[in-house]
């Protein structure tokens, strides 16, 4: 079966602080058809975000398949505060790309 990447699915995926101990991300797409092959795919999932960011599922916040705005939203809560010692990305702005990879299987 032939995929494509979600970055040429998506209109935008990019992340950002929720506070100062989560960091939210958005996956937002302009056409509904995209958003519904990645929705009824099941590649983008809890556990997708788990092995992509080598993390438990316990530090999901929250993961939203949002219809009104064709729009997946997910929220990890961080090690470490915003803005701590050792923490590296204080606005929580360079943490999606591993995303922009993610195979959604499409029918040719």
């Amino acid at each position: 079966m032939a995929t494509k990447k979600l970055v040429d699915l998506a209109k935008t995926i990019r992340s950002k602080n929720a506070g100062t101990d989560r960091i939210t991300f958005d996956i937002i797409f302009r056409e509904k058809e995209n958003y519904e092959l990645v929705k009824k795919s099941g590649a983008l999932t809890k556990e997708t975000v788990c092995r992509l960011y080598g993390i438990p599922e316990s530090r999901i916040a929250d993961f939203v398949e949002f219809d009104p705005a064709l729009a997946i939203k997910f929220t990890i809560n961080r090690l470490k505060p915003s803005g701590s010692f050792g923490e590296g990305d204080v606005f929580g702005c360079q943490q999606y790309p591993p995303l922009y990879d993610i195979e959604i299987p499409v029918e040719d």
